[in-house]
């Protein structure tokens, strides 16, 4: 139990049922949250619109939650005003792109490969897209699962890359994460973006294949993350380091392939996921099935600890910051880029871990994109490696240029 911490402390966090919401499973069902003194009360939700919107009304104290949902709170960009720090990250990775069988038939028809490679594949759903036009059919819809997501900026960032305007030749609908599968199964939509175990969920059900993966899009890439009130945070900062700590030691205990099984069989109950544990595994050990009876090896799905998973990272805050304004979201100007070089916070994750000895990078913020393999670097006490960390189109970003990266578009 954590000093100062004399008596049980309850923190109510909501959840959205999803394979990467298994930090703050394990802290609670392993116990690293009643060890630091911390009764952590989960309440499952539907869609992020309600994880954000009790949060700010004081409902949660903290949330798992979408990486450039604090940026877009700080920014004013959500209907209520709140500013709403991320002070950990919970894992890098675990979502995937899923297009309907009718679509993945007239992609490989386009020349789409069985694999999951973001380059041939996006060609091909660009030729699908351009004929779709000429012949006057209905643009194809995708879905993602809230506009300040990571789903839907990897989805906008792919397509465009491959050249598709994702504004004018696709439309992209939101969709809350549970309904993905039978949105697609019902021709709702004819792909979406969405985190495990959604993808394989529609695998499984026949309803769609797995085009490509964000592990393929930008490697060793922001996810989700502990969300909590700044005030909430200034108000309570033992018990939010004390939180922080739990978390760290379950994200330890997740990465151990050895505990895989055990979480998957935890996350697959009623109150978690809800969904058989076999499908829960498939992110966890990479072992990723495009289709029925095909299965894709991708080690790096889903990483709860390693590569400094849980350290905030300010540039990851400061690229969702770019593509908020790449997509008209929002402006570009000095104001804003100060605001969300505050929103993640590696000076409250350090002060906490520290009695932990974890290891922890030097910096606080890194080039993005910048990692062809895995590489070691300066960390508090050694032996942290970073990467690989590559975008699929070779671009980098630098958020010491922010002003340059974001001119390039």
């Amino acid at each position: 139990m954590s000093e100062g911490l004399g008596t049980m402390e309850q923190i109510t966090t909501g959840f959205i049922p999803l394979t990467d919401s298994m930090l703050l499973v394990a802290a609670r069902e392993c116990g690293f949250a009643e060890e630091e003194g911390i009764s952590l009360v989960l309440v499952r939700e539907t869609s992020w619109a309600n994880i954000r919107d009790r949060v700010t009304v004081g409902h949660f104290d903290a949330a798992h939650m979408l990486a450039p949902m604090p940026v877009a709170a700080s920014l004013g960009l959500t209907p209520l005003d709140i500013r709403i720090i991320a002070p950990m990250a919970l894992g890098l990775g675990g979502n995937a792109i899923t297009v309907s069988g009718q679509l993945w038939s007239e992609m490989a028809d386009a020349g789409a490969s069985a694999g999951f490679d973001p380059a041939v594949n996006g060609k091909a759903l660009c030729e699908v897209a351009a004929r779709r036009a000429k012949t006057g059919e209905a643009v194809l819809r995708f879905g993602v699962v809230h506009p300040f997501s990571g789903h839907n900026f990897e989805l906008r960032y792919w397509l465009a890359a491959c050249g598709i305007d994702p504004d004018k030749d696709i439309e992209i609908v939101i969709v809350p994460p549970p309904l993905m599968a039978d949105a697609l199964a019902s021709g709702q939509l004819d792909g979406f973006c969405v985190g495990e175990p959604w993808n394989s969920v529609a695998v499984e059900r026949g309803a769609g294949r797995i085009a490509t993966v964000k592990a393929a899009i930008w490697k060793s890439s922001p996810e989700k993350v502990l969300g909590v009130r700044d005030d909430w945070a200034i108000a309570n900062p033992d018990l939010l380091a004390s939180l922080l700590r739990a978390l760290y030691r379950a994200s330890r205990w997740c990465e151990d392939p050895a505990n895989h099984k055990t979480i998957a069989t935890i996350l697959a109950r009623d109150a978690y996921l809800g969904v058989d544990a076999g499908l829960i595994a498939r992110a966890l050990s990479g072992c990723i099935m495009p289709a029925l009876g095909a299965a894709g090896i991708v080690p790096d799905f889903f990483i709860p600890h390693r590569c400094a998973a849980t350290f905030p990272w300010e540039s990851h805050a400061l690229w969702f910051y770019s593509q908020m304004v790449r997509w008209g979201l929002v402006d570009h100007c000095a104001d804003n880029a100060r605001v969300v070089r505050g929103v993640y916070r590696p000076d409250l994750y350090r002060a906490a871990l520290a009695p932990l000895g974890a290891a922890m990078p030097s910096a606080n913020a890194k080039v993005e994109g910048a990692l062809a393999r895995s590489s070691g670097v300066g960390s508090s006490t050694g032996g942290l490696s970073l990467g690989p960390d590559g975008f699929f189109d070779g671009k980098v970003f630098d958020p010491d240029d922010l002003d340059g990266y974001i001119a390039d578009f």
